[in-house]
């Protein structure tokens, strides 16, 4: 059996771990033995971080509308029911755009929104 010797393909997988290491603190960005934990870690909360993103990004859309409602006397919970009661379908991220940038277009679906709860 021919030996083989795996310098290169190890200096390959090095240079991978290393580039993706670009940017860490001290020796996590200069040393093999150091980065390859700093990296698969950094992968795995990656991972994670792409699944929480979007709870947050729904989280601070519903409080944005609830900030926008509230103004109006009413609260988010009640908006939400009277719009799927007034059968307009329109997701959270349109919502929290119009209650920001588009307040008269806002009050006009709230208006609805209360019509359709009476």
């Amino acid at each position: 059996m021919a030996r083989v010797k795996r310098a290169v393909n190890a200096k390959k997988k090095h240079r991978k771990i290393l580039k993706l290491a670009k940017g860490f603190y001290g020796q996590k960005s200069k040393v093999f033995k150091a980065a390859n934990p700093a990296v698969m870690r950094s992968l795995r909360s990656a991972y994670s971080g792409r699944k929480l993103r979007k709870r947050d990004f729904r989280k601070m859309w519903i409080a944005r509308i609830n900030a926008g409602v509230r103004a109006h006397d009413m609260s988010y919970s009640k908006f939400i029911n009277g719009l799927k009661k007034a059968d307009i379908t329109i997701n959270r991220k349109m919502l929290s755009e119009m209650a920001i940038h588009d307040p008269e277009n806002f009050k006009t679906l709230v208006d609805t929104a209360k019509e359709a709860l009476k």
